[in-house]
């Protein structure tokens, strides 16, 4: 490298994991490259290179990894609608396949790829989810999203055969800062404290703060071992509990209503009809309520034993989002 920094390649860095990531590595004094592909609100004022293009352009992902050590695979299309239009497998298998082999080509020396808890089947005997848990390709009426990660992760293990030294990071539902577009999770919470939900569904999810995902990704690129995956888990919470520390932190009541599974489950197709008509994010998706009730029990012992992995509390990463949201022009009041 002549004696320059080694160069950190980044893509996705424009979503919510890949802003705090790129904000993580300059913090450590980092040289980091990104790929751009439109969106940019995220990297506004930040020392970065910047490499126009798309994973789905494998030219351009050669040019965003040329001389790069390490590569953070970020980018990913995430959806509870399906996969209509086929961007869903498009980007997050076919865009994987070709950051693989653009790092296989270019002589990366790391890949940390980000999958998805959901890429890991829900039906387990003993209701604890960890890093052994299989892929859901073989689940029934598995959704567009779920099956998509799970493709995506078997590119990254063709990768690792063929010499590629890689590791795999599966979040579970990530909130916290810097969530410009918003996710889906910080929507979810910009609705609940906009009273946008007249009724939240009888049902939780395991949430886990961006930064400590982050923070682990970081260590595991450092010292983590070649061809493993390590979950990213934080805290189940309902959405009961999830709407009182809401409004606690916002300082105003919010809806505490609760609607039972089974009306959310019939309603579900006709929300997604009249999103379709109105041009706008369904509340709730019969994939959405999937995802509600599995993945309860996530464990994240093996990053815990190998990086001291430590999970923040709920309240901290709630209080913090909205305070970043409210800074951003994002969160009324």
């Amino acid at each position: 490298m002549n004696g320059k920094r080694k160069i950190i390649a980044v893509t996705g860095a424009t979503g919510h994991l890949g802003g705090n990531l790129v904000r993580a590595l300059l913090e450590q004094g980092e040289r980091v490259r990104v790929l751009v592909h439109r969106d940019r609100r995220a990297l506004e004022g930040l020392d970065l290179e910047l490499i126009p293009g798309d994973i789905l352009d494998p030219d351009s992902l050669r040019r965003a990894f040329a001389d790069a050590a390490t590569v953070y695979h970020s980018a990913a299309r995430i959806s509870i609608t399906g996969d209509r239009d086929g961007m869903v497998y498009r980007t997050n298998v076919e865009g994987t396949r070709n950051v693989v082999n653009a790092c296989l080509s270019g002589g990366v020396e790391r890949l940390v790829h980000f999958s998805s808890i959901h890429a890991i089947s829900g039906r387990l005997k003993d209701g604890v989810v960890d890093e052994t848990g299989r892929l859901v390709l073989d689940d029934p009426d598995v959704p567009a999203y779920d099956r998509s990660k799970a493709l995506g992760e078997l590119e990254v293990r063709r990768g690792i055969k063929e010499g590629l030294d890689a590791i795999i990071i599966a979040p579970t539902g990530v909130i916290g800062p810097h969530d410009y577009k918003p996710s889906r999770m910080g929507q979810v919470l910009l609705d609940i404290c906009h009273h946008r939900m007249p009724a939240l569904i009888d049902g939780g999810y395991n949430w886990v703060d961006a930064r400590d995902v982050i923070k682990m990704a970081l260590a595991a690129a450092e010292s983590g071992r070649s061809g493993e995956k390590y979950l990213a888990s934080g805290n189940w919470v309902h959405f009961r509990e999830l709407a009182r520390i809401i409004g606690e932190v916002a300082g105003h009541p919010v809806t505490r209503l609760i609607t039972p599974m089974w009306l959310g489950r019939a309603a579900a197709p006709f929300a997604v009809g009249w999103s379709r008509v109105a041009g706008t994010r369904p509340l709730f998706t019969p994939e959405g309520l999937r995802a509600l009730r599995r993945h309860r029990h996530v464990s994240c012992w093996k990053a815990d034993l190998e990086f001291g992995y430590r999970p923040r509390p709920i309240d901290e990463t709630i209080a913090d989002t909205l305070s970043w949201f409210k800074e951003a022009g994002m969160l009324e009041g």
